[in-house]
């Protein structure tokens, strides 16, 4: 899934609200601590980036991401971090470069994702931490949930939604990073509760093209995304409502 022409606003309405407050429980997890240098890949606008800058400084953590649109953003949010363009499965930085390296909502996007795991641990120092995680999109508890739930009725099932991607179900992130030659793997899992005051709130960001979803949405004609936004706001509260959504983790040392 590529993010080339999404903006950083855009992400932050729709995805980002989830990714900010996931960003410090995932840094927790993963044990991030000053003195320590840290690796943010698929870095976005900078949910996960701000945290690790945080607590490291923005002079030990590097970010990475091939979306032209959310490097832009992160640099002039961090300009002392190091924010390049690029992949997880070709990552531009030495061997032993890192204490924690880190993907926060990226692997189900990877092209290979035991390649950008394994890439992770090779600029990861021995003894370091690779670190991921991923909605549980598989489980039917990711923050996209409802919407495809609602499609797949309305379509009686056969929508390409989210729950196939690699590292949404359960056990197949810990499959992945073992995959990836990974040690002392452990899973877990992470949950946020986002608030919405109405409908329109939640309904909008999904008119904006970001991701499998807002994807989806715009290549909809009028009357059907108009039958698809209906039956949303027919299962959805009018009023302010939460939604909770709960991500795969997987820690591991290299």
């Amino acid at each position: 899934m590529a993010f080339d022409n999404v903006t950083a606003d855009a992400y932050g309405g729709f995805m980002g609200r989830y990714a900010e407050p996931l960003a410090p429980q995932f840094a927790d997890l993963a044990g991030v601590r000053p003195g320590q240098r840290v690796l943010d890949v698929g870095c976005g606008p900078g949910a996960l980036t701000a945290v690790l800058v945080d607590r490291v400084g923005a002079g030990a953590v590097a970010a990475i991401d091939p979306s032209p649109p959310f490097v832009e953003a992160a640099r002039g949010r961090f300009p002392a971090v190091d924010v390049r363009q690029g992949v997880a499965e070709h990552l531009p930085y030495e061997d032993d470069s890192f204490d924690v390296s880190l993907a926060q909502l990226v692997v189900h996007f990877m092209k290979d994702p035991v390649a950008g795991l394994r890439e992770m641990a090779r600029v990861t120092r021995t003894g370091g931490v690779v670190a991921a995680c991923v909605w549980d999109h598989g489980g039917g508890r990711g923050p996209l949930s409802p919407f495809w739930t609602v499609v797949n009725e309305l379509r009686s099932g056969g929508v390409r939604d989210e729950s196939g991607l690699p590292g949404s179900r359960e056990g197949h992130l810990l499959g992945l990073a073992r995959d990836a030659g990974l040690r002392d793997t452990e899973s877990g899992e992470l949950s946020v509760r986002v608030a919405y005051e109405d409908f329109d709130e939640w309904w909008t960001p999904y008119t904006h093209g970001v991701g499998p979803a807002g994807d989806w949405v715009a290549g909809l004609d009028p009357d059907e995304r108009e039958r698809v936004r209906v039956a949303c706001a027919e299962r959805l509260p009018q009023g302010p409502f939460e939604i909770t959504a709960t991500a795969w983790t997987v820690t591991a040392r290299v």
